[in-house]
Formats: C-alpha cells, structure tokens, sequence
C-alpha cells in the first residue's frame, strides 16, 4: 500500500513548482481553448500528475483531449489506471497505444510524456510514452499504432483543446496536474521536461520556460489563482476556466508532495472521496470507517486540521481524530476505529473523550466537537511522544505543544520508536468532512503557515511543527 516516509523525499529539489490544479471527478471542472492550425503529426504532451480516488476510478479517465463536441477526437486518458492515447472518428478506432503499467499510487505524483512522430517510417516510433523519465515498452495486447502521416485532432483549427474531461467528453480526471505543456511541432523525450536528482535517483521537474512550443504549443503552471488556465508560454494560448475557482489552485505540487488521505486501503473502498482525496463525503452504510493519510512520520512534529462539513442530526459527533501505528493500521479490521489497537491514540467527538486500545468512550479529556464548521487541530510531537489537539483555536486540557518532554496537556504519552499515520474515523451515512494538510480543499482565511511558510491554516502552527509534505519530511521526519 503506498505511502511516503522520509526516504521518498527531496528537500532540496533544483526547480521548484509552486502550485498545481486540483480537477474533482463529478464537477465538470475542466480548461478548454480553441486551436489554430498547427503540426497534427508531430508534437509532445508533458504533464505532472496525481491520481485520486483511485479505489472507485478504475474507470477511463481523460487527461488531455482535443475533440470536436464528442468525435472525431484525440485523447490522453487512463484505461483502467494505465496510461494511453487512441483516436476515434465516432464508429471506429483509428489507433490505440496503452501501456501495460497500472498507475494505481495515489501518494504519488507521475510525469507523463506521449511523443506523436507519425512521419516516422518504423510504426513504434510514432507514438512514445514515457513515465518517470523512462520510455514504456511494455502495452496492451490490442494496441496500434497510427499509419503513417496520420493526422490527429492534436493542432486541428476546427478542434477544441481540452484538459480534463468533464462537461462533453465526460469521465473526467480525478486529481492534481502540474507543469501542463504541449509542443507544436516536435517530439521531445522527458528530458526536455526533467532529470533523475543525482543523490536520490528520484525523476523531478526542470524548468521548461525556454523550451519552443510551436503555435499552439502552451504551458500552464497555475500560478495565476484568479486565471488558473493563462499560458505561460509566451505564446497566449490561453484556455477558458470551467467550473474551476480559486479554491482549486493547489500548493501540493510534484516538488513538494502533501499528504492526502489513501483511497487504497481496504477500510475505505465503500466511501466517497472527493476534492483531492482531501473531502470525504460520506460512507456507504452506518458502520465505522477509518481514513488515514498517506504521508507517515517516526520523528519530527506535525500538524493538520479536519473541519467538520456536516453530521447525523440525530447524533453528530461520532468522529474520532487521532494517529495510528502503521503497522497496526493494516492488521486492524476494515471497520475498526482508530484508537482501537494499541498504538493508537484518538480524540473522540461524541463527549470530547480520549480513547486508546479501545472501541468504548475512554477517559475525559476535552469539550464534545460535531457542530457544522468545527476545526479540530492535531499537533503530534513525535521528538517527545506527546500529542495535542485544539478546538476551534482552544487547545484542549490547556494544552501546550512546545513543552517538549513536560507535556502540558498533552493527551498522550506516544509509545515510541514507532511510524504514526494520521487520520479520523467516522461513523454516519451522513457524516461529511475535510482534511487540511496545509492545502485545504476549501476556502481557508486563516492563512497560517508552519516556520517554512508552508501551509494554510485556521489556527496558527505552534512552534516548530510542520505541514505533511515531502520537503519538510526530508528535513525533519
């Protein structure tokens, strides 16, 4: 099951993104724009991407398209989570090229790069595809390739251009993109558009500024919030926002990789993820269901809000927030509560008790929590195994997180040497919420960040805790 521990991270990266578009499967949201007459047969897409919701969308999702309303149409898409490209003229396929590899992380961010050549005289030359700096080789059985000098709908003046599906075409992306480029006119491999670090070995982004994109070649890095689809390329190929606002610019980038909550694991298949992996929006029965995030820590101190978005009206405060060991959260049923083993540890909603290695209420700790617009904080000090939380601002049991050893008020003595994951259980059909890593997936005035000026947050980050990103888990995690 993936997830990221210290060893997966960069602290220093070379080139750094600073923001990305968080596309939500089921609102339409997507960027179009008018083409003009380009090279149909020869040009790159390069994209960083990262899945979402993975566990429910196995189905086609479209990255890129270029289409005429529905057909003819070129389009970039996941095929059961597997990279691939195909054309359609509205009755049949004219190619279809999809690699074998299943893209099913969602902690992780993938460069995808598809080279069209179809001038080239050798068929597998046509159509490339890279992920991760490295060509594919391996595709489905029933892949073809164009024939040669097939025109696609790629730089066609009388197609639209498209990132996301949504709208017309429909199954659209779930997820996060960054670094969204397309080459009019000539096929790139990756390292046009990034380079293995030389410490790490682990594939990261260049700067892509100088590169020559062709007529309707265009670069979007969503730094813009109030313009999300403005072409930094030079050229103004600018692309038309649909059903996108500001909330959907994103600091989670493939430089600096924010936790989100894991849609792989088993104990959350029946819920219904949304808005990056960052909103839950319900479960499928009455029946306990556990989240957790897919960044873990053994060191440091973190931080990270859940806001309450709407409960059972007959009993709303049946959530639990708190940690869990790693190696318990596998081991525990589908249904167990987070506090349940006995590494884990959980500020329960329902009378604002604390409870560990047990499904009961625990012993009294803090105020009940529940209410519509509720933002629970949870401070994890794994330096000095203690751990704290805050109500709408008030830190329960007078809580102080930078007492270090001494531990005013923290709710627990953490057992140690273990790797915590972070989380919330939850108990209602009804019962809504989001999680806030440090790029909430709702309008947040707080504008609170960490030391590193990472982060987003209705409360202010105690001193010397951190976001849940990669950047600040290679420096302290």
């Amino acid at each position: 099951m993936p997830l990221i521990l210290g060893t997966n991270s960069i602290k220093d990266t070379g080139f750094d993104v600073a923001n990305s578009c968080r596309f939500n499967d089921g609102s339409s949201g997507h960027l179009t724009r008018t083409q003009t007459a380009g090279n149909r047969r020869t040009w790159t897409w390069s994209a960083w991407v990262k899945f979402s919701n993975i566990a429910t969308g196995e189905h086609d999702q479209k990255l890129f398209l270029a289409h005429s309303n529905t057909h003819p149409s070129t389009q970039i898409i996941t095929n059961s989570m597997r990279l691939g490209i195909y054309t359609y003229d509205g009755s049949s396929t004219n190619f279809n090229v999809t690699c074998n590899r299943f893209l099913r992380d969602s902690s992780a961010w993938f460069h995808l790069v598809i080279a069209v050549d179809t001038t080239q005289s050798t068929d597998s030359n046509r159509v490339k595809i890279y992920i991760n700096g490295v060509q594919e080789t391996s595709f489905l059985t029933s892949s073809s390739y164009p024939s040669q000098n097939f025109e696609t709908e790629v730089n066609d003046n009388t197609e639209i251009a498209q990132i996301s599906g949504g709208g017309t075409p429909s199954n659209p992306f779930d997820g996060y993109m960054a670094e969204v480029c397309l080459i009019d006119g000539t096929a790139l491999d990756p390292t046009s558009f990034g380079e293995f670090d030389e410490d790490t070995g682990i594939w990261k982004p260049i700067d892509v500024s100088g590169l020559t994109f062709g007529t309707n070649g265009f670069y979007l890095d969503f730094e813009n919030s109030g313009s999300l689809g403005n072409d930094k390329s030079g050229n103004g190929n600018n692309f038309t926002v649909n059903n996108l606002t500001s909330i959907d610019q994103s600091t989670d980038t493939c430089t600096n990789n924010f936790a989100t909550m894991n849609s792989l694991l088993l104990s959350v298949a029946s819920l219904n993820f949304t808005q990056g992996n960052l909103t839950n929006n319900g479960n499928s029965s009455n029946t306990w269901r556990t989240m957790y995030s897919t960044i873990g820590a053994s060191a440091g101190k973190w931080y990270f809000e859940v806001r309450i978005n709407k409960t059972q009206t007959s009993d709303p405060n049946n959530f639990i927030i708190g940690i869990q060991d790693a190696e318990q959260m596998f081991q525990a049923s589908n249904t167990a509560e987070i506090q349940s083993t006995s590494r884990g540890y959980g500020y329960r909603g329902n009378g604002g008790n604390k409870a560990n290695n047990t499904t009961g209420q625990g012993s009294s700790y803090g105020d009940s929590y529940g209410s519509i617009g509720d933002i629970i904080g949870c401070a994890v000090d794994l330096d000095n195994h203690k751990i704290y939380f805050r109500k709408n601002g008030t830190y329960q049991n007078s809580g102080d997180p930078t007492s270090g050893a001494t531990g005013t008020g923290s709710a627990f003595d953490l057992t140690t040497g273990i790797t915590y994951m972070f989380g919330i259980s939850s108990y209602y059909d009804d019962d809504r919420h989001s999680f806030n890593f440090g790029s909430p997936p709702y309008s947040e005035s707080g504008g609170n960040s960490d030391g590193n000026g990472y982060g987003n947050f209705a409360g202010s980050v105690p001193s010397g805790y951190y976001a849940l990103n990669t950047k600040n888990l290679a420096e302290y995690g």
